[in-house]
């Protein structure tokens, strides 16, 4: 009997993917967890595997397709079996394809922003295509232009397949001949737009404070998706999380001595603990022993995490951020949680996560201590309450417990806190708990 295969979970916040491409075709005989298809979010690719094994029996989108998470993309049954008809949700529930813009399908090269010959192509300016359920057909590309250009997507006409909006269809489009064409149907229409063409303070949209700056003098950047994906968020966490911070001083000279122990005679690196492993598994003991501070703020009521999952914040070789997640790091060893964390943080920077490399996270961990950064201050990522800033380790006098004057490797470490889940108090019982594991490491194995 066919399964369905549909579009999971892919964290990060997002709800939609670009389908880049197919990794298996139909006909193909696949086993569970094998990479069937790439898609693009505003973070970066994602590998999506297979929730079954079996022969693929169809693949219900091109490459080029804008998808949703949790509805199907396809079929895998049995070799030879028929893919059922009508199931899918609104899978199949688009317009029909005009012969304009009918065409070959799209290959991997193009598929992440698809266009068609101007003289193939619908008029731009005839209105959204719409899916049977009413959402618009537009890329991921698209809808982040629009939005940061104030765009109704509404008043625009795409020339992807199917009436699909694109990137150029949005940079191209002009409101005076959408409006002249009928577009605006009511001034109410046209009030709307215009109020959305205003410039935006928040969600990473354009500041308020000049004019775009010409001339010999500067050269402009496009925003990557991911840059404006991390603004929106953080412009947000910053407007609607009420933060406070608390740090605390940390002697780590005997984690540092432990860790050279832990890592003598180990001759492959992916077995090698960090000292940022070290600190995720004393954020995550913490956090089992202090649930307060593995809680999430949901308006009238709270998310109690019964597991602890760290973020861990991940400089991209692009210039963007992205959070991977240590699973169950309470009680994941030592040397088993290095090894998933080193193998994610790879693919982060790969660009090929896999979605449950950034599903999950409760609480997280930033470091800037490997570039000499001593103290900083984080911004909680929702629906998380609490972020720990890790500094680097300083040498530092000391005062040592027989009275004498020493050099310690000092550590600072700042908690920053929602508090509306955590109040000042809670937060210094946290970092304290923190501090003495980080102290006495071999608690952490």
């Amino acid at each position: 009997m066919a399964t369905e295969v549909k579009l999971p979970d892919l964290g990060m916040d997002t709800d939609e993917a670009l389908l880049i491409d197919w990794m298996k075709q139909p006909g193909d005989s696949i086993s569970q967890g094998d990479v069937i298809a790439e898609v693009e979010t505003d973070k970066t690719t994602v590998e999506v595997e297979s929730p079954v094994g079996g022969t693929v029996l169809e693949w219900k989108y091109d490459p080029g397709d804008n998808l949703t998470i949790g509805e199907v993309i396809g079929f895998v049954g049995e070799a030879g079996e028929e893919a059922p008809n009508g199931s899918g949700g609104d899978a199949q529930a688009e317009a029909p394809v005009t012969e304009q813009a009918k065409g070959e399908k799209p290959t991997s090269a193009d598929s992440k922003e698809m266009e068609v010959d101007a003289d193939t192509a619908p008029d731009r300016h005839n209105g959204a295509a719409r899916t049977d359920n009413g959402r618009i057909k537009a890329s991921p590309v698209a809808k982040r232009v629009a939005e940061n250009r104030g765009i109704d997507l509404a008043q625009v006409s795409g020339t992807g397949p199917g009436g699909r909006i694109v990137k150029d269809d949005v940079e191209s489009f002009d409101p005076d001949q959408a409006q002249s064409s009928g577009q605006a149907d009511t001034s109410q229409e046209t009030e709307q737009a215009t109020e959305k063409a205003k410039p935006a303070a928040s969600m990473g949209g354009k500041p308020t404070y000049g004019k775009l700056p010409e001339g010999e003098d500067f050269e402009h950047e496009e925003v990557t998706r991911l840059r404006n994906r991390i603004a929106e968020r953080m412009v947000s966490s910053q407007q609607q999380i009420p933060h406070f911070y608390i740090t605390i001083e940390v002697n780590v000279d005997p984690l540092l001595a432990l860790r050279k122990q832990l890592n003598a005679g180990v001759e492959d690196k992916a077995d090698r603990i960090s000292v940022n492993d070290m600190i995720v598994k004393a954020v995550a003991l913490a956090a089992r022993n202090y649930p307060q501070a593995n809680k999430h703020w949901y308006g009238d009521q709270y998310v109690v995490n019964k597991r602890v999952n760290v973020g861990i914040a991940v400089a991209l070789d692009n210039g963007g951020l992205m959070n991977v997640v240590s699973h169950d790091a309470d009680r994941t060893s030592l040397r088993m949680m290095a090894r998933e964390n080193r193998e994610k943080i790879g693919r982060a920077r790969a660009g090929k996560v896999q979605p449950r490399d950034v599903s999950g996270e409760t609480i997280t961990v930033s470091n800037l201590g490997m570039f000499g950064v001593d103290n900083f201050l984080a911004i909680v990522n929702p629906p998380a309450s609490a972020i720990v800033a890790v500094g680097a380790a300083v040498p530092t006098p000391i005062v040592k417990p027989d009275g004498q004057i020493g050099v310690g490797s000092m550590m600072k470490l700042t908690l920053s806190a929602d508090h509306r889940v955590l109040n000042g108090a809670e937060g210094g019982e946290y970092a304290a708990l923190l501090k003495e594991y980080l102290e006495n490491p071999m608690r952490l194995i």
